[in-house]
């Protein structure tokens, strides 16, 4: 029982750290990511993935520029392609007439 106390509070701390900090390290940044370390080493090399170097070796990372980070290449859903191509192919109508 107490070991699963102590993974319930794990959690809790967790979620905790996600929610408020706003500096997060490798190990933070990559369990907030959900990717593993080494691919967000990978990233981090490749200047793929905003991140700051202090002192010129460990990495941190901003939380909500990860957020913004995650949420920039957005996929259209087909409804929303739709309405754009309905959209622009009115507009070309528009501008003949």
């Amino acid at each position: 029982m107490s070991e699963e106390l102590k993974q319930v509070a794990d959690l809790i701390t967790a979620n905790t750290i996600f929610t408020t900090k706003e500096v997060l390290t490798s190990d933070e940044a990559a369990k907030y990511l959900g990717i593993s370390k080494s691919y967000l080493y990978k990233l981090t090399m490749r200047q793929l993935i905003p991140h700051y170097k202090p002192l010129g070796k460990m990495c941190y990372f901003n939380r909500q520029e990860l957020e913004a980070w995650l949420q920039a290449n957005r996929v259209f859903t087909s409804e929303e392609i739709e309405q754009k191509a309905q959209a622009y192919c009115l507009q070309k109508k528009g501008g003949k007439a």
